[in-house]
Formats: C-alpha cells, structure tokens, sequence
C-alpha cells in the first residue's frame, strides 16, 4: 500500500492513490491533516492548473511547500482533484 512519512510519522497511506509524472497523489481522507499546513505557494502547470502547496509542520520541525494538491484542476487531471501528492527527495519517504 503506498504510504508517505516523514520524521517516523505515517503522513499518508492509500491503496487508491493516483500516480501522474512518478508521483503518487494520496486522495484527502487518506492523508493526516494534523501535520500539514497551508503555504502561500502557488504554481501553474499548463495541463493540471494551480497547485496548491502545503507545508508539513510538527515536532517543532517544519519542512516548507513539501506537499501540493490541485483543487480545482483542469480536465486533464480532473481524477487528482483534492489528491496531496509529496515532494520526493525532500525528506519524505514514499513507499509504494
């Protein structure tokens, strides 16, 4: 099952998440809120719109814009609406 952590904690854990570009997107009732924090970051992708990135914050740590999601994406990628996908590399680990 895929499952996302960072710093020992399970952050994420899906047997229906959605892979685009080598990235697994973790649908939202997957994934643990409590450790995750709104980032004023935003970037464009021409055929999946704006993402959203979030920061991943806890245990006095915090590791900015480490997650993003689409919540309103293009038709292209309507099937990761809502999905939180996680930077590789960046202290995160993705299971798959």
């Amino acid at each position: 099952m895929p499952t996302a952590s960072w710093n020992g904690h399970v952050i994420a854990r899906s047997d229906d998440t959605v892979v685009v570009e080598g990235n697994h997107y973790f649908p939202p009732d997957s994934v643990d809120r409590a450790l995750l924090r709104e980032s004023d970051t935003r970037t464009h992708c021409p055929w999946k719109g704006e993402a959203y990135y979030l920061d991943l914050v806890g245990e006095g740590q915090a590791l900015a814009d480490a997650a993003w999601y689409y919540p309103a994406p293009k038709d292209a990628a309507a099937e990761i609406s809502g999905h939180i996908a996680f930077g590789k590399g960046r202290d995160i680990d993705i299971d798959a």
